[in-house]
């Protein structure tokens, strides 16, 4: 039996707000581009047909708030984004363990998390140059192994990378 296809979308969240300084890093908020470009990056994923099994957020506002605008966008309930406090703050190979636990029933899942560890993870499983995973930039890769313990060893079949200004 041949392997079947696993799709992992990486999320950055979308530009947030440095308005108040007095605010932690986990709890600012999107600000208005933020605001503009997550229902749109949702809505050209939806027009693709794009719909995840499992959405893992970072706790952090203003990448929940992301998950949650996006997720909305491809008909998922704000109540089945899983929140991991782990992607806060998490390394790369932490970002990978974490994806890794995922029940190999599952076929897609999208992470919704921070710079620069994002940036870092779509190099290294797509093994491509990128410089920075623009705010609300996603990257979709595909594998073609069935199950999620063998991320991190193989490489991406094929990876795409989206974002706000990205020109159709």
């Amino acid at each position: 039996m041949g392997a079947t296809m696993k799709h992992l979308t990486i999320v950055r969240h979308a530009k947030s707000s440095w308005k108040n300084p007095e605010l932690a890093d986990r709890d600012r908020p999107l600000n208005k581009r933020g605001m503009h470009d997550a229902p749109m990056m949702g809505d050209r994923l939806a027009e693709r047909g794009y719909r995840p099994d499992v959405i893992l957020s970072s706790p952090a506002n203003r990448a929940l708030t992301t998950a949650r605008v996006i997720g909305e966008a491809l008909g998922f309930s704000p109540d089945d984004i899983e929140i991991d406090e782990r992607i806060y703050g998490a390394g790369v190979a932490g970002l990978i363990g974490l994806v890794r636990e995922t029940d190999d029933s599952v076929g897609r899942v999208m992470l919704f998390g921070h710079n620069p560890e994002l940036t870092e993870m779509v190099n290294r499983l797509a093994r491509i140059s990128l410089d920075n995973l623009p705010t609300c930039g996603m990257a979709l890769l595909e594998f073609a192994f069935d199950t999620w313990a063998s991320l991190g060893t193989e490489l991406a079949t094929r990876a795409e990378i989206d974002y706000p200004k990205k020109t159709p």
